[in-house]
């Protein structure tokens, strides 16, 4: 029994490649839990053959006293984790399940639950390469893919319920890219969300690669008019080009809707005035210090309404129509809807008049 679990060989199968995804009942990553937090293949669920301070410990045997040395210490360690999990994770599943897994280069971590799953009778393949093959895949389709699909961009200025309306288009069947829920930030120096971290970079264009991949080319993608950056995360650029390149379906919404919506999705912001006002001071460089104190002042004085009225018409507004005109040119294939209702109701009225012209 013990040749079975130090057996670091798969059966004679050939691996399966990142195009075969889709084909597996489930996909396993028996990475360490840090690196599938920095990123994974969607969907997958982590089971760890080292975790993290396990795999540091054989790294530092491999690195400070021999190869040997850490793969003997790194076999038992391997042995018991997958002993685990066939406890736990696999005591149910039928003879007909079919697994694929990965690790970092479609190497040992990998190979050894492969094996073991193989040697039990479950029809297991691991990922030639590993994260690294997909990784690379991932990189390669972010280049290629956003240019096969058709685009149409919602544009509007600060608070005219853009993701609102992007659900509510979603809702009514149309293929969405919502950037800004994959990104987990709303796009502008206000936008992080309230006890939620971004995701890893590579996380990211996992998720937008993933949302690329669903979609029916024959179909338009509704998205917002996103900047090259939302919060610390970048947009892929052939993303960005081709939305640059494409019509732009425009929200004209009453100032007074668009405060009243702002101050419901930003309502964390409302008792606390000193991280607003910690936020608004990078802006010091670019609107002069008297300014940013009379905002501040609002803030202090949680006079939200008037605050939030001062910031669209004196910040967001024209730093939003500056990124427009210089990203987004005007095409005969522009549409303009008006609206002063960003109701849930309002706004799913408004997706479906949408779709009706678009």
């Amino acid at each position: 029994m013990s040749n079975l679990f130090l057996s670091l060989k798969v059966e004679s199968s050939l691996p399966a490649t990142v195009a075969d995804l889709a084909a597996f009942d489930e996909i396993i990553d028996v990475r360490s839990p840090g690196e599938f937090a920095e990123d994974h293949v969607p969907g997958a669920i982590n089971l760890p053959v080292l975790d993290d301070a396990e795999r540091a410990q054989v790294g530092t045997l491999y690195k400070q006293v021999s190869s040997f040395e850490a793969k003997k210490v790194g076999a038992a360690l391997v042995s018991r984790n997958i002993a685990q999990h066939l406890d736990a994770w696999f005591a149910g599943k039928p003879k007909s399940y079919r697994p694929l897994v990965y690790c970092w280069r479609g190497g040992s971590r990998s190979g050894s639950l492969t094996h073991v799953l193989q040697k039990i009778g479950f029809a297991a393949m691991q990922l030639d390469g590993g994260y690294k093959a997909y990784r690379r895949h991932v990189v390669a389709e972010l280049a290629r893919l956003p240019g096969l699909l058709s685009y149409r961009v919602v544009c509007g200025p600060t608070g005219s319920g853009k993701s609102r309306l992007l659900q509510a288009l979603a809702d009514a069947g149309a293929q969405v890219l919502d950037l800004e829920a994959l990104a987990a930030h709303r796009g502008s120096l206000l936008g992080a969300l309230p006890d939620q971290d971004q995701p890893s970079q590579k996380s990211f264009e996992s998720a937008v690669w993933d949302a690329l991949n669903r979609f029916d080319p024959a179909r338009p993608v509704f998205v917002e008019s996103e900047s090259k950056k939302i919060g610390a995360l970048r947009v892929p650029d052939a993303l960005i080009e081709a939305m640059h390149a494409s019509p732009c379906l425009w929200l004209e919404v009453p100032l007074d809707a668009r405060v009243q919506l702002l101050t419901e999705d930003y309502v964390h912001f409302l008792h606390d005035p000193e991280t607003i006002n910690r936020q608004l001071g990078f802006l010091t460089s670019l609107r002069g210090s008297e300014t940013i104190a009379a905002w501040q002042a609002l803030a202090n004085r949680q006079a939200w309404p008037e605050l939030v009225a001062t910031l669209l018409e004196q910040h967001y507004d024209p730093a939003y129509f500056k990124s427009l005109a210089r990203n987004y040119t005007p095409s005969p294939a522009d549409l303009s809807f008006q609206t002063d209702d960003v109701s849930a109701g309002g706004l799913q009225r408004l997706a479906r008049e949408i779709l009706a012209a678009a």
